[in-house]
């Protein structure tokens, strides 16, 4: 199939990306990677007016270091996550995001708006208690990404808003784990240990509608259980959704492996 017929905007600013997708009225959508958003089209399953290019919009490109990580732009692509040193949990989580292709193409700020619990930068998000900037009508704001993920495909971002930049925190130690059926697939079960600031957090993606922060869990971490302990609560804490790519038994028990290989390799691991 092919896509609905639609307007397209190259903006050149930030505010005229704004302005556009308020007089759309709810029925415009923003493009940058498109590497969610147009298999979404050309299945039909979307049909906006108008889609708004954000590629030309100076500023939304960059990774800042920030006091207490670093700032990425909304446009800043995955292979330039994997290339860059400043914070390493990022660029593992970001080998893991599909192929080279679609790593070149799409973006940091694509896929935390588009919300998919199973894609790694959201379940990394998580993990870190990321602060994510967004623009609207309104001017600006910030929203954690625990308050920003509502549901499968589903954020708290209002239809005339767009990400521009995400802070990251860099982790004193980290570890990331991943299952898939063949590279380049989103992950059945992700997970993320990230000690920040002197807490462990932990975070689970694939196995709900958001990522999922097993508090208990975390708080058996932080008084010193051990991997086993800890991933066999993080396993007991969530009830996972089965699917024709794994049943939900299947997912708690990788969800418990994933999560004691994770925190394996978080006792080796840390920013350089």
């Amino acid at each position: 199939m092919k896509p609905a017929p639609f307007d397209y905007l190259r903006a050149r600013s930030l505010g005229e990306a704004v302005r556009a997708l308020a007089d759309a009225a709810g029925d415009g959508k923003i493009i940058a990677g498109g590497q969610s958003l147009m298999p979404v089209l050309a299945l039909r399953m979307a049909r906006p007016r108008l889609l708004v290019d954000i590629n030309r919009i100076p500023g939304l490109s960059t990774i800042t270091p920030v006091d207490t990580g670093v700032r990425l732009g909304a446009l800043v692509r995955h292979a330039r996550l994997v290339e860059q040193t400043l914070h390493p949990l990022l660029a593992e989580a970001a080998r893991w995001i599909g192929h080279a292709a679609i790593r070149s193409r799409g973006t940091s700020g694509g896929s935390i708006a588009h919300a998919d619990p199973a894609a790694e930068l959201p379940v990394v998000a998580a993990a870190l208690e990321a602060t994510i900037h967004i623009a609207g009508p309104g001017g600006t704001r910030t929203s954690t990404a625990t308050d920003l993920f509502t549901g499968p495909l589903e954020t708290t971002l209002a239809e005339d808003e767009l990400i521009t930049a995400i802070d990251m925190p860099a982790p004193e130690r980290w570890g990331f784990a991943e299952f898939s059926r063949r590279h380049g697939d989103f992950g059945l079960v992700t997970v993320v240990a990230a000690e920040v600031r002197g807490r462990w957090r932990l975070a689970i993606g694939g196995v709900g509608g958001v990522p999922h922060r097993p508090a208990e869990a975390e708080d058996l971490l932080n008084d010193g259980g051990s991997p086993d302990q800890v991933a066999a609560a993080a396993a007991a804490a969530v009830t996972p959704s089965g699917d024709i790519h794994a049943s939900a038994e299947y997912r708690r028990a990788m969800m418990e492996e994933f999560t004691r290989r994770a925190l394996t390799a978080a006792t080796q691991k840390a920013v350089a």
